[in-house]
C-alpha cells in the first residue's frame, strides 16, 4: 500500500479509537457508526413514555432496535443506552437520520410520536428508502388508522388501542396478545404457521416446548384443531400453532421457524 495510504488508513484508525475511549467523543457520530452495522432490525421514531415502553419489549424478544429522538430527556437517553441501543438525537423528518438509523436495511420503522403529521410523514419517507419496510404507526384518530391500513397496508393504532407491547409484536411480526402476569411472570398467546422450509418441522410437540420454553395450546391441520396437542405429535409444513408464553421464547420460536 502507498505511504499516503497507510497515512489515511492509521489515521482512521487513530479517530476511531479516540471515539472508543474518549466517552465525551462518543455522542451522534458513534451512535451513528453502531447503528451502521445493523441490518433486518427495527427503527423507532420518538423515545417518550410509549417509546421507551416498546423499545423495552423489543429488547426482551432479542430484537435490534436503533431510537431517532430529536429532544430526547438525559434519563431517557441513559435507560435506553443501558440496553446497549443507539439513540441518533436528530429530526426524523430529515431523510438523512433515517438513512443513518439503517432504514434502508431495516425491518421495520415504528412510530411512536404524538404527533399524527410527523408519524405519517416519517412513515412515509422510509417506505420511499425501503418498500418492503413494516411501518407501525401511532394515529390518535380511529378513523385515519383504519383509512392508512387500507390505503398503504401500515399497522396503525389509534388512541384506543396503544399498548406497547402490541407495537412491539407487530414490529416483529408477531401475531401476540398483550402480555399478562401469570404467576409472577409476563405471559402472551402466540399463533404462528410452520413454514413450508421451516427446520421445526418434523420436531415433536414436546421438543418444541422443552427447547424454547413455550406451551402449545393449540395445533390446527387440515382444518381440524388439536386442544392440548400430544407431546409426540410431529410438526408439518403447514400446521398452524398457538402458543403460550414469555416475549421471548415467542420471539425465538418465530425467529426459528423463518430461518
Amino acid at each position: 500500500m502507498p505511504l499516503i495510504g497507510l497515512v489515511i488508513v492509521s489515521q482512521g484508525v487513530a479517530e476511531f479509537a479516540l471515539m472508543l475511549f474518549n466517552r465525551r467523543a462518543r455522542g451522534k457520530e458513534w451512535e451513528m457508526a453502531v447503528a451502521s452495522t445493523f441490518s433486518n432490525h427495527h427503527v423507532l421514531i420518538g423515545l417518550g413514555h410509549l417509546g421507551f415502553r416498546v423499545v423495552r419489549y423489543l429488547h426482551e424478544m432479542n430484537q435490534d432496535i436503533v431510537a431517532i429522538e430529536a429532544n430526547p430527556s438525559a434519563d431517557m437517553v441513559a435507560n435506553v443506552k443501558r440496553l446497549d441501543i443507539p439513540v441518533i438525537e436528530d429530526d426524523a423528518s430529515r431523510e438523512a437520520s433515517l438513512v443513518a438509523a439503517g432504514v434502508r436495511k431495516a425491518r421495520s420503522i415504528i412510530l411512536c410520536t404524538q404527533n399524527d403529521s410527523l408519524n405519517l410523514q416519517v412513515a412515509l419517507k422510509a417506505r420511499r428508502l425501503n418498500k418492503d419496510i413494516r411501518v407501525v404507526i401511532r394515529i390518535f384518530d380511529d378513523d385515519f388508522a383504519q383509512s392508512l391500513q387500507e390505503q398503504f397496508g401500515f399497522t396503525a393504532f389509534s388512541a384506543t388501542n396503544m399498548a406497547a407491547p402490541a407495537f412491539a409484536s407487530a414490529a416483529a411480526g408477531l401475531d401476540m396478545t398483550n402480555p399478562i402476569a401469570i404467576e409472577g411472570e409476563l405471559m402472551s398467546l402466540a399463533h404462528l404457521t410452520i413454514n413450508r422450509s421451516s427446520p421445526l418441522i418434523s420436531k415433536t410437540v414436546g421438543d418444541l416446548e422443552k427447547r424454547y420454553n413455550v406451551s402449545v395450546v393449540l395445533l390446527r391441520r387440515n382444518h381440524e384443531s388439536d386442544l392440548h396437542p400430544a407431546a409426540e405429535l410431529q410438526l408439518l409444513g403447514g400446521d398452524a400453532i398457538a402458543v403460550l408464553g414469555g416475549p421471548t421464547e415467542i420471539s425465538n420460536l418465530v425467529q426459528a421457524n423463518s430461518s
